[in-house]
């Protein structure tokens, strides 16, 4: 009975298996369906953290793992018991004799070849499988695509949530109701070219045009100062390094190729330095002793500022379709349209004996309205724009009384965050019942400080998505609105103070600051925001392996990480500056350990020429050393800053900026170098030196005595 059924198990085997992997394949495939079943029921991947989505691609690759194991297997005893078969099928001798009894193996029937649905069975669950992990594989993009689709599918306050939840991960300021989904970006963005102090070479400028106008820049506000080539009775106000007129025509032309518009800015009223500190111009000012300010009541000062207008508005003019000499091909059209005329900061006005007759405001607003309709009458195409400031304290009958509103438009400037501070809804409700229409003015570099090296990117970025706010909110009070912004880069506080910020190393807050303005909102995805295609950065965003965002900003910080790896006009110049302000900033820390915080190279130590030599020479150790290190640094500057400027400008960089560091070490040398003459030292208590006592009006107990 047993051997029979043996017999019928063993002719029957191949069709045994087949069940058994049937049911063993039926289970592998009905727990799938309960994973699938299972994952469907989690949340999204987008709502999970990062560890649970770790934790749950780990289980789902050791799942797919075990699977993709036993089919290997049941692949394998399948395989093997093909080959067996074939093996006996092809044996000579059906007959075997063990002992004297001879048996006989049971004929077997040819097996058939399995079904095309059956042999293809196993392939068909390894492709699945297969295809399950490229589907893992490219999780990345699926998450992408997938928060891409959940962003189209959130409410417009969900998606604000989230912008400015990343926005704060990047450090960049968040501004209620500027976003994705907020106002429209300002109609004009002019980039401000201040020139009266470390004025670039033009062809440094050209190269900066495509890359302005790729982040979104409409023109140019250029506050030429005494780099304009002011020729006959005007040529001593031109510098000796003033631009020529023919390679300021060729940059001009060039900007109009690149559709940018122009509006030159000439001072009229205050900072009037450039002029008035010349012999020959010094009896045209308001008070003897500043140059600062210009006397409107003189008839000359009026005919001195009705030329120098004219001179920079007819060469501006000429650049209007003009034909070139040499190929009789007209060139580009400029899109000068405005002349701006300054008036701001009259720190020195109504002193003089004529003008303390009349109020301060009269003769401010007759003064502007006087140049304003000498402009209009000899060029009525162009518009008038001035600084705001000075008409801020003023009442809107005494604005409404000069009529300014019909002759100029002012520029609305505030350089801080809290704009409302210094312009209060009340002045708006002021200006757009006189002006019909105004302009506004952030700063990307020369605002938070009168010598600072670096500008602090994030201070200025905030500053510009302020302004966005504030016109959009402001705009409409206008008739015919707020034409735009203009982003100011102040080179020098006044034509005497010393230089801040210089232009190639404020470009990465410029160029950060110009394309949120022009987007209307500073985009958070790499692949919307210009910066890292235009600024040529190398640097490859991976905020899902790393978890850090592409840029990031803090409030100390001076610049984000990525601008040290772009590729722009001037970046050799601003990786120098970052370098020069580490080590500036290194040896004044070294500086006032030494000297402040020392016990034996301190200011007492040095008065009374009392101090240990072992000690004094342990601290200055480093000194020569740093000396050095400033002094390559110095050439090093020579070399990098000639690309962008004159020797003018090189050399006031390098005595501004690195010379007073030099100086200090080697004062410090010097006070070491006496201490250490010093052999013999005399008993305590030290004496109190005489002008110590006489500077601090201290009496000794001896002198009481007297």
């Amino acid at each position: 009975m047993h051997s029979n059924l043996w017999i019928f198990i063993w002719r029957r085997k191949l069709s045994f298996l087949l069940v058994v992997s049937g049911l063993v394949l039926l289970g592998l495939w009905t727990w799938a369906i309960l994973i699938d079943t299972t994952a469907a029921a989690q949340p999204p991947a987008a709502l999970l953290s990062s560890s649970e989505r770790q934790q749950q691609q780990s289980t789902g690759y050791q799942q797919v793992h075990i699977i993709q194991k036993l089919i290997e297997q049941a692949n394998r005893v399948l395989r093997a018991e093909r080959l067996k078969d074939n093996a006996v099928e092809k044996s000579p001798s059906p007959v075997q004799r063990l002992g004297n009894v001879r048996f006989l193996r049971p004929t077997q029937a040819k097996k058939a070849p399995l079904p095309m649905s059956e042999s293809f069975l196993f392939e068909q669950e390894r492709l699945k499988i297969l295809e399950q992990q490229q589907r893992q594989r490219n999780a990345g993009m699926e998450e992408l695509n997938a928060n891409a689709e959940d962003e189209r599918m959130l409410s417009s306050a969900e998606r604000q949530t989230q912008y400015e939840h990343e926005l704060q991960r990047m450090g960049v300021p968040v501004v209620a109701g500027i976003g994705p989904d907020g106002p429209r970006a300002p109609a004009e963005r002019l980039v401000h070219l201040d020139l009266k102090g470390a004025p670039p070479k033009l062809s440094f400028l050209k190269q900066l045009l495509p890359v302005l106008r790729a982040l979104g820049a409409t023109g140019l506000l250029i506050e030429y100062e005494d780099m304009f080539p002011y020729s006959g009775v005007l040529q001593p106000l031109a510098a000796h390094n003033a631009y020529k007129e023919d390679e300021l025509r060729d940059f001009l032309e060039c900007a109009a190729l690149h559709g940018l518009s122009v509006m030159p800015l000439v001072q009229t009223f205050g900072h009037m330095e450039y002029v008035l500190k010349l012999s020959g111009f010094e009896q045209m000012r308001e008070l003897a002793e500043s140059p600062q300010s210009i006397c409107p009541s003189q008839p000359q000062s009026v005919a001195l500022l009705e030329q120098m207008l004219t001179q920079v508005i007819e060469l501006h003019s000429q650049c209007l379709g003009q034909a070139t000499p040499a190929t009789n091909v007209p060139v580009a059209q400029i899109r000068f349209t405005h002349i701006h005329i300054g008036c701001d900061e009259v720190q020195r006005m109504g002193e003089c004996t004529t003008c303390r007759q009349r109020l301060r405001s009269e003769l401010f607003l007759s003064h502007v309205v006087s140049m304003a309709h000498f402009i209009r009458r000899q060029w009525p195409h162009l518009g008038v724009v001035i600084w705001d400031d000075q008409l801020r304290s003023m009442s809107l009958s005494e604005l409404q009384h000069s009529q300014v509103g019909s002759y100029v438009e002012p520029m609305v400037w505030v350089y801080a965050s809290d704009i409302y501070r210094f312009i209060q809804p009340q002045l708006w409700d002021t200006y757009a019942k006189v002006f019909p229409s105004a302009w506004t003015a952030s700063a990307f570099k020369g605002a938070f400080g009168e010598s600072l090296l670096v500008p602090p990117l994030q201070h200025h970025l905030e500053n510009n998505i302020r302004w966005l706010a504030v016109i959009a909110k402001e705009g409409g009070r206008f008739s015919k609105g707020l034409r735009g912004l203009a982003l100011t880069g102040w080179q020098r506080y006044d034509h005497f103070a010393v230089l801040c910020e210089l232009l190639p190393v404020g470009i990465p807050s410029l160029m950060t600051s110009l394309s949120t303005v022009s987007k209307g909102y500073f985009s958070t995805n790499p692949r919307d925001n210009e910066l890292l295609r235009v600024l040529q950065c190398v640097f490859q965003p991976d905020s899902r392996r790393s978890g850090r965002p592409w840029l990031e900003l803090h409030p100390n910080a001076h610049h984000s990480q990525l601008f040290a790896v772009c590729n722009y006009p001037g970046h050799l110049v601003f990786k120098y500056a970052l370098r020069l302000f580490d080590k500036l900033a290194e040896i004044r820390l070294y500086l006032q350990q030494t000297r402040d915080q020392s016990a034996w190279l301190s200011d007492y130590n040095v008065r009374h020429n009392f101090s240990s030599p072992l000690r004094v020479r342990e601290l200055t150790d480093r000194t020569p050393m740093l000396i050095e290190e400033l002094r390559a640094m110095a050439r090093e500057a020579q070399q990098l800053l000639w690309e962008v400027y004159d020797e003018y400008t090189v050399t006031e960089f390098v005595e501004q900026h690195i010379y007073p560091t030099i100086e200090a070490l080697q004062r410090q040398l010097a006070r070491a170098e006496m201490l250490l003459q010093r052999r013999t030292w005399p008993q305590r208590p030290l004496p109190l030196p005489l002008k110590v006592q006489e500077d601090m009006g201290l009496v000794t107990h001896q002198q009481e005595q007297q």
